[in-house]
């Protein structure tokens, strides 16, 4: 595996808590490469570090030990605005509660990160009629999030996350408040997107629905990596 296919190279991560005179480890010693185009799937029971790992890769946190390299790249020695500035150009987020901001309308939500990266008007239109084709939501670009499903506002944070063409969207629990056949119709648009344009997707999940589709199974119990199935 060349050093250029991988977007994210995880080496001998650990977190420990400490609440008092306890530690309470929550990751121990994880090694984990994601390779450009991959749509992969971090499952495990609740506590088993998948979203600590997830905030880990993101750079939302920082590990006790070892270190993370996104697009070749270590940020644990970041600065508090390079790591915001790096992470704004390089990772797309899409959370289980949307996050969108409420007072801007769908066009302007989607755009918003294009903006703070100082892309010209023109393009930032572009880009979105583009994308609001390819997420079923043409025609809705002057509504608000008030006014929407929340598929439908799934499908805007999803649109927000890919449009800026970062080297790696991560979806922490993405279908937790979505009914079954809403979290489907999700999970096989991203999907779709990922194959046509290559972009690469981590999920932090429990949802079968979304293992089902991962292309790659990555299992953690107790903090540590007990299988990773290519599939």
């Amino acid at each position: 595996m060349s050093d250029n296919s991988a977007v994210i190279r995880a080496e001998g991560v650990s977190r420990v808590y400490r609440s008092g005179e306890v530690e309470v480890p929550a990751l121990k010693s994880i090694d984990l490469t994601i390779v450009r185009g991959e749509f992969t799937a971090i499952a495990g029971p609740s506590g088993s570090g998948k979203t600590t790992l997830l905030n880990i890769i993101s750079g939302l946190d920082a590990p006790t030990s070892g270190r993370v390299l996104l697009a070749g790249r270590p940020i644990s020695g970041m600065s508090g605005s390079e790591l915001s500035d790096f992470r704004r150009d390089h990772i797309g987020f899409i959370f289980q509660s949307y996050n969108l901001i409420p007072v801007l309308k769908v066009r302007e939500n989607i755009e918003y990160v294009m903006l703070l990266q100082g892309v010209s008007e023109r393009e930032r239109r572009g880009r979105v009629a583009e994308i609001l084709k390819e997420v079923d939501l043409e025609g809705m670009e002057e509504r608000r999030p008030a006014q929407l499903s929340g598929g439908q506002q799934q499908r805007v944070a999803v649109a927000r996350a890919m449009v800026s063409q970062p080297d790696l969207v991560l979806a922490d629990e993405p279908t937790a408040n979505l009914d079954s056949a809403t979290g489907c119709g999700l999970l096989d648009m991203m999907r779709e997107l990922n194959e046509k344009r290559g972009m690469t997707f981590v999920f932090s999940s429990h949802d079968q629905r979304i293992m089902d589709r991962a292309k790659r199974l990555v299992t953690l119990r107790d903090g540590e990596i007990v299988e990773d199935e290519a599939r």
